[in-house]
């Protein structure tokens, strides 16, 4: 009678297993076809993304053409390291081999990056410090033909290059208007990463009229999140259209890799500096014949700005086109050119790419009043003298020290000053000050704002003693007039 009752319990175990196991499998099927039918990509959404990855691919036919390789091999001589034991008595000690670890030798560095050729005569435009000191340039097309490359001109201060090649059946990429480039408009970047030739990335412009990086002495570039790594640089960043709008330069990073922030140099910039390069082997530079600094909230307040936009004219160079114009010190320069100014540097780039010789209307705010001037630039001249109280602390841009700036640059709360954001390479702090260092008191003044640093940077003459803070130490240093 047990056995039976066992029995019976395992053949009712058995069928309700059976009968959970069907009713699972059917809830299951039923969930995978509702799944396959509710989630199956439909043709419109195919379609869509397929012209999307056509039209990306045709904008990247027509560009790689203009895509170049440029390899630079450049010769370093170690010198000579003083070596005691030439000595005779020591001489006795050691071997030819040892002493030849002391000789002078000659290595050679190689190097790499990208170019764009924008001249079907052979013109190509790269950056300045990739082909920086070298000995011998070579340049690889994109149909593999390899010509030797010669410098037409550099610019240090845009990190610009011109080089030109001996070749035929060239094809010039097409310029397009940096000026007209939208924040979130896509963007491709095209170059040789890592020696990887012709690596394409896309993105976004991410901002423009980037200035104050720290890369090169005028800024102005564009910042976009399309992959730019080392060999990337001097590579064209294009627009869906195919048009050249800026040349890749450089990344922000603090891994030495991609992280998402890259610059690119306006091809409007660009286009100026080339054109420059070839026809006067040199950049010739507009002048206005000012200093000025940023537009600080106090003061855009105090004059019922809406927007915290435009420079202030700290102070106006004798005989210099903004004199000549009557330009005065605290004029605010909202619009240049027809341009309306965002900030100091920002004018400093429409200056420097304006023509000598072309007349420009200039929109200044003086005591409340909008005035309109007419000026004639002038060219920037090479040896530039700048008066004893400008030449101490004209040329050193700073704002006010925010909390946004102290995290950003690690500067504890005990300290009290002004950021220096930017120095001018004509003046004498250039190389002495850095962006980033807090100047905390000058000639025995507390520095606590924009407006502290105005008031004596207009006092001092002959000399300023400078205390300022940087990376965790507070250290001083005397600017004189040159």
């Amino acid at each position: 009678m047990k056995n039976k009752k066992l029995i019976f319990l395992a053949v009712v175990l058995l069928f309700s297993g059976i009968l959970i196991g069907l009713i699972v499998a059917s809830k299951l099927d039923i969930q995978t076809k509702g799944y396959s039918e509710e989630y199956q990509i439909s043709k419109e959404s195919q379609e869509v993304l397929s012209k999307i990855g056509n039209a990306m691919a045709e904008v990247v036919q027509a560009v790689r053409p203009a895509v170049v390789n440029i390899y630079t091999t450049k010769k370093i001589k170690r010198p000579r390291i003083p070596f005691p034991f030439d000595d005779p008595f020591f001489r006795r000690f050691f071997d030819e081999e040892f002493s030849e670890l002391f000789r002078p030798r000659e290595f050679t560095q190689t190097s790499l990056g990208s170019g764009v050729i924008v001249d079907a005569s052979g013109y190509i435009l790269t950056n300045y410090h990739v082909i920086k000191g070298a000995d011998e340039i070579k340049v690889k097309l994109f149909d593999k033909r390899v010509f030797d490359g010669v410098v037409v001109g550099t610019d240090a201060k845009t990190d610009l290059a011109v080089l030109k090649i001996k070749a035929e059946g060239l094809r010039p990429i097409k310029w397009g208007d940096s000026d007209k480039l939208k924040v979130g408009e896509t963007v491709i970047a095209i170059g040789n990463p890592y020696g990887l030739a012709l690596t394409v990335t896309s993105g976004i412009v991410s901002a423009t009229g980037r200035a104050n990086v720290g890369i090169a002495d005028y800024e102005d570039f564009i910042q976009t999140d399309a992959a730019i790594n080392p060999g990337n640089s001097g590579g064209p960043l294009v627009n869906v259209r195919g048009e050249l709008v800026g040349i890749n330069t450089a990344i922000f990073s603090t891994t030495g890799g991609y992280q998402g922030i890259g610059f690119a140099i306006p091809s409007n910039m660009a286009r100026v500096v080339m054109e420059n390069l070839i026809k006067h082997k040199k950049v010739v530079r507009g002048w206005l014949g000012v200093t000025v600094q940023d537009l600080d909230p106090e003061m855009a307040k105090a004059l019922k700005m809406k927007e915290i936009k435009g420079a202030v004219v700290t102070d106006v160079y004798e005989n210099s086109p903004a004199q000549k114009a009557k330009i005065q010190r605290k004029d605010i320069i909202i619009s240049f050119d027809g341009k309306e100014v965002e900030d100091s540097a920002h004018l400093r780039n429409l200056v420097v790419n304006t023509p000598p010789g072309k007349t420009v209307k200039i929109e200044i705010l003086r005591d409340g009043k909008t005035h309109t001037v007419t000026v004639n630039i002038e060219e920037q001249p090479a040896n530039l003298k700048v008066t004893a109280a400008e030449s101490l602390l004209g040329g050193i841009y700073v704002e006010d020290l925010t909390n946004k700036l102290r995290s950003q640059y690690r500067i504890p709360n005990r300290i009290n000053g002004v950021i220096v954001m930017s120095v001018d390479p004509n003046s004498p702090a250039y190389g002495i000050l850095n962006k980033g260092d807090v100047i905390m008191e000058i000639n025995n003044e507390k520095i606590n704002s924009v407006r502290d640093f105005n008031r004596v940077a207009n006092e001092v003459s002959e000399y300023a003693i400078v205390w300022f803070y940087r990376q965790g130490k507070v250290l001083y240093t005397t600017l004189k007039a040159r």
